[in-house]
């Protein structure tokens, strides 16, 4: 009798979970299986969300940024990022590694900070990627991440602004709700 009556309660499960928790959730793109090469190249920097204002906090005076990613050696990639501050080109350097037994990208010089690829289509954009940063709280007593943080990257430079919208819909919905959105109104830094 249990057996015929499981797929009922299942269902019904199912359904008040979705009731309770409406949230949708992205794609993982695993950086140990992913194809590398069509993530190399240009990405504009469009958004970035946190739950507090100090995750996004060092995005607030920033005008555009320009990442080029590019794979240095084997299971290495070499994020180049420039980055348009009032008048001022800056120019910053990442270092990611990629190991096989794992999802996330490991930024060098930072082993507590986890790394997450996600699809764009989350942010209805086919074109573009989300790139999630975690750190650990600094105490046990903390009861938050010390870092946490999501940033939404698009190919194009003028891209849909209902992506952004899209992405900051998504992220609110899991408390979210501190964000930046890059204004893009001088040259980008080449």
């Amino acid at each position: 009798m249990w057996h015929q009556v499981l797929p009922y309660f299942l269902f019904l499960y199912n359904l008040l979970y979705k009731a309770i928790v409406p949230c949708s959730f992205p794609e993982l793109l695993p950086a140990n299986t992913v194809n590398r090469q069509q993530y190399l190249g240009k990405w504009y920097f469009k958004a970035a969300v946190g739950h507090r204002e100090t995750d996004i906090e060092q995005f607030k005076a920033v005008d555009n940024i320009l990442f080029i990613m590019e794979e240095t050696a084997n299971n290495t990639l070499l994020l180049t990022g420039r980055i348009r501050m009032g008048d001022n080109c800056i120019k910053k350097n990442w270092t990611y590694h990629i190991d096989s037994e794992k999802d996330e990208l490991q930024l060098e010089g930072r082993p507590d900070r986890r790394n997450l690829l996600w699809k764009g289509k989350w942010a209805n954009c086919s074109n573009c990627i989300i790139f999630q940063e975690i750190e650990p709280p600094l105490s046990e007593t903390d009861p938050m991440d010390s870092l946490h943080r999501m940033m939404l990257y698009a190919r194009q430079i003028d891209g849909d602004s209902e992506m952004v919208t899209t992405f900051l819909k998504n992220t609110a919905c899991h408390n979210m709700l501190a964000s930046v959105r890059l204004p893009q109104e001088k040259e980008v830094c080449t």
